[in-house]
């Protein structure tokens, strides 16, 4: 089972323009070539060059290598560079006050494109494509409003979340033996509200007997790279008889999942699901309970809007990504028919804009 679909953009989110501190930002940088092709570039000395094309990619205070969000950015970058024959280097963030000073690393250099990946680079993100004309900047989970940022050169690639959510939710109310479901979520942002109230407004439609537990974790810069404290919140919940575990939150989902997966009921009793790529491929130490994840397609958003950065403009303030649920892998069997049948009608029926999750922020 693999279901995408296309939905029209959320509102655009309210934006206040503010500057970020700086820093030197070589501490917190790591490169990586993006293309192993015949004839790209091997390194950033020649990106003024209008012939060379060079993407960069800052994250928030998290890892490239974190299984899920940044991730999927980062691979999408990648792929750009290789299909692109460009140079790619990334950049992680050690604090928030750093978000300018990293962007400005590429920018210096005049690289064609800048990816930031989530919602907090927001305001930095326009700030820097205000300042930096001539670059053009990508920001993955930010929406801007148009009334305020009127630069052509920066768009947000956003993701319908609540409606992978709710087809994940409602899996779950189908599914669920105890009707206690949990959710164990990052910091309480929209695109992360956006999952949990899909999540939950989807287990209640199927089955409005069901009971969901949701916890964010507390603001900090370690929010979406706590597994330990995702692995503690997901045993509380599996004390509460909660048989199926929403994880959406980066390192710290992960650690949920991986929870939930030494639980001995893991794959019978107990089940889990993923978020934001399919963790399946990602986590395999969450394979033992994981039926799904709320899916949305990062890398070919990423990998799809710098390919439409480097033939010339963008298509608007606001790109439109694709989301979805995951396969089922090897519980396609052990989810019953009927379920199986229910959630794709679901499906369809947000993909035809017929169903609305109903979620507000």
């Amino acid at each position: 089972m693999k279901s995408r679909y296309l939905v029209a953009v959320p509102a655009a989110l309210a934006l206040a323009l503010a500057g970020c501190g700086g820093s030197t930002g070589t501490s917190g940088g790591s490169t990586d070539t993006g293309s192993a092709a015949a004839g790209a570039p091997t390194d950033d000395s020649k990106c003024a060059d209008a012939a060379v094309l060079c993407i960069g990619l800052v994250t928030d205070t998290g890892k490239v290598d974190d299984k899920s969000f940044n991730q999927s950015a980062h691979e999408g970058a990648k792929a750009a560079a290789e299909q692109l024959k460009g140079y790619y280097k990334y950049i992680e963030t050690q604090d928030a006050k750093d978000y300018a000073a990293n962007m400005q690393q590429f920018t210096n250099k005049k690289y064609d494109v800048v990816v930031t990946v989530g919602f907090l680079m927001t305001d930095a993100t326009a700030a820097a494509a205000k300042a930096s004309p001539d670059t053009k900047f990508i920001g993955v989970d930010q929406g801007y409003d148009a009334t305020k940022v009127t630069e052509k050169n920066i768009t947000g690639l956003v993701f319908p979340e609540d409606q992978a959510g709710y087809g994940a939710g409602y899996l779950a109310g189908l599914m669920t033996k105890t009707n206690q479901l949990g959710q164990v979520l990052g910091l309480e942002i929209p695109p992360v509200q956006k999952y949990a109230k899909g999540f939950e407004a989807g287990a209640k439609a199927a089955n409005p007997s069901v009971k969901v537990s949701t916890v964010y974790h507390p603001a900090g810069d370690n929010a979406f790279n706590d597994p330990v404290w995702g692995a503690g919140e997901a045993r509380k919940m599996l004390a509460q008889k909660a048989d199926i575990i929403f994880g959406a939150g980066g390192n710290t989902g992960n650690g949920a999942l991986q929870e939930v997966a030494k639980n001995s009921g893991a794959g019978k009793s107990v089940f889990c699901i993923g978020v934001d790529t399919d963790q399946w491929d990602t986590v395999p130490a969450a394979q033992p309970c994981l039926i799904t994840s709320a899916e949305k397609l990062i890398s070919k958003g990423v990998t799809d809007t710098i390919t439409t950065a480097s033939k010339g403009a963008f298509e608007g303030l606001q790109t439109l990504g694709q989301a979805g649920l995951s396969d089922y892998h090897d519980f396609d069997a052990t989810i019953p028919a009927d379920v199986k049948t229910k959630v794709a009608d679901i499906v369809k029926q947000m993909e035809a804009g017929t169903l609305k999750t109903g979620v507000t922020l």
